[in-house]
C-alpha cells in the first residue's frame, strides 16, 4: 500500500514538473513571438545598423509610378502591376519579378519543347502554340494570381490597422505630443505594414519633406480612401486650425463604421466573390493540370486548325470574362 502511494506521488510530481516546464517554454515562445510581431520591418532594419536613407529606399522601392511618356493603356497596366507588387510585400523589385517571369516563360517553353521531341511528338506549329500557351499560363498567369491574392490580403491588413493607428495618434495628441512625435509613436507601437509606412513618413519629414506631402505619398502608394480622408483633414487643419484630436477621432469613427458596413457587404457578396475567384483560377489550373497528367489530350490534336482558332477565341473570352467578373464584384462602400 505504501509503495502504491509513493508511486502515485512520483507520477504526480513528474506530471507537475512536465506541466510547469511546458508552460514556461510555451510562455517564453509566445512572448518572443509577440515581441517579434510588435517590431515592424523598418525597426528591424534600423536595429541591424542600416542607414535611414537606404531603409526608406528599400521600403518604397516598388512604389507605383506614373508613366506619362507611355500610352495610357500601357501606363495604367504598368501602374497596376507595380501597385500589386508593392502591396503584396514581396522582397523583390518590379524589374526582378518581370525578368523572372520572362525567363520562366522562355525556360519552360524550351524545356517542354525538348521533352515533347523526346516523347515522340513532332514539333509542329500547333504543338509550339500549345507549349507556349502552357508556358505563359504556368510562368506568368499563376504568379500573377498569387501576387494578386497576396496584395488583397495585405491591403485588408492595413485597412484594419489604420483606425487603430488613428486612435494612437489621437491619444498622443491629447497627451500633449506634437504631430511628429505622434507619428513616431505609431512607428514604434504598430507592426507592419502601417508601422513601416508611418516610419517612412517620419524619415521623409526628418530629411526635409513636408508632412502633408509625405502623407499624400503614402495615400498614393496604397490608394486607400481612408488615408486620403486623414491627409485632407490634416491639411485643412494645418491651414485653418481647430482641434485636430477631435477631428481625427471623428474620422476614426467614420472609418470604423464604413469598414463595418463594408464587411457586411462582403459577407452578403461572398458567394459571388468566391465564384468570381474560382472562375478566374479554375481554367488556368485545369489547363495546366490536364497537360501535365495527359499531354496527349492536347498534343494529339494540336495541328487541327480548330484547336488554334478555338484556343485564341477562348483566351479572348476568358480575358473578357475576368474583366466583367472583376467589375461585378468590385463593390464600392
Amino acid at each position: 500500500m505504501t509503495a502504491e502511494i509513493i508511486r502515485i506521488f512520483v507520477l504526480l510530481a513528474i506530471f507537475a514538473g512536465v506541466f510547469i516546464v511546458t508552460q514556461i517554454v510555451a510562455t517564453s515562445i509566445a512572448q518572443g513571438r509577440s515581441h517579434r510581431g510588435a517590431v515592424n520591418k523598418r525597426l528591424q532594419m534600423i536595429s541591424s545598423g542600416q542607414d535611414r536613407e537606404d531603409i526608406v529606399g528599400q521600403l518604397i522601392k516598388n512604389r507605383p509610378r506614373d508613366y506619362l511618356d507611355l500610352p495610357q493603356v500601357l501606363a495604367k497596366a504598368l501602374n497596376r502591376f507595380e501597385r500589386m507588387v508593392f502591396t503584396s510585400n514581396v522582397p523583390f523589385t518590379v524589374p526582378q519579378i518581370g525578368v523572372a517571369m520572362a525567363v520562366g516563360v522562355v525556360g519552360i517553353f524550351l524545356l517542354l519543347l525538348l521533352l515533347t521531341a523526346f516523347s515522340g511528338w513532332a514539333i509542329t506549329p500547333g504543338v509550339i502554340f500549345i507549349v507556349g500557351l502552357f508556358s505563359v499560363a504556368l510562368a506568368l498567369a499563376v504568379p500573377l494570381l498569387i501576387l494578386s491574392k497576396m496584395a488583397d490580403s495585405y491591403r485588408k491588413r492595413i485597412e484594419r490597422q489604420f483606425p487603430i493607428a488613428l486612435d494612437i495618434f489621437v491619444r498622443a495628441l491629447r497627451s500633449g505630443h506634437p504631430v511628429a512625435s505622434a507619428i513616431d509613436l505609431i512607428t514604434r507601437e504598430m507592426d507592419d505594414p502601417i508601422g513601416s509606412e508611418f516610419g517612412v513618413i517620419s524619415d521623409e519629414v526628418a530629411y526635409g519633406a513636408d508632412l502633408v506631402t509625405a502623407l499624400e505619398n503614402m495615400a498614393d502608394r496604397w490608394d486607400l480612401e481612408d488615408m486620403r480622408m486623414f491627409v485632407v483633414s490634416l491639411s485643412v487643419q494645418s491651414q485653418t486650425g481647430g482641434n485636430l484630436a477631435e477631428i481625427l477621432e471623428n474620422i476614426s469613427k467614420v472609418i470604423r463604421d464604413r469598414h463595418q458596413m463594408f464587411m457586411k457587404v462582403r459577407a452578403l457578396s461572398s458567394e459571388g466573390r468566391m465564384t468570381g475567384w474560382m472562375l478566374t483560377v479554375l481554367p488556368v489550373l485545369t489547363f495546366i493540370s490536364v497537360l501535365i497528367v495527359a499531354p496527349s489530350y492536347y498534343l494529339d490534336v494540336a495541328d487541327d486548325p480548330i484547336v488554334i482558332y478555338g484556343s485564341i477565341t477562348l483566351i479572348v473570352m476568358y480575358c473578357i470574362g475576368v474583366y466583367v467578373i472583376r467589375r461585378m464584384i468590385d463593390l464600392k462602400v
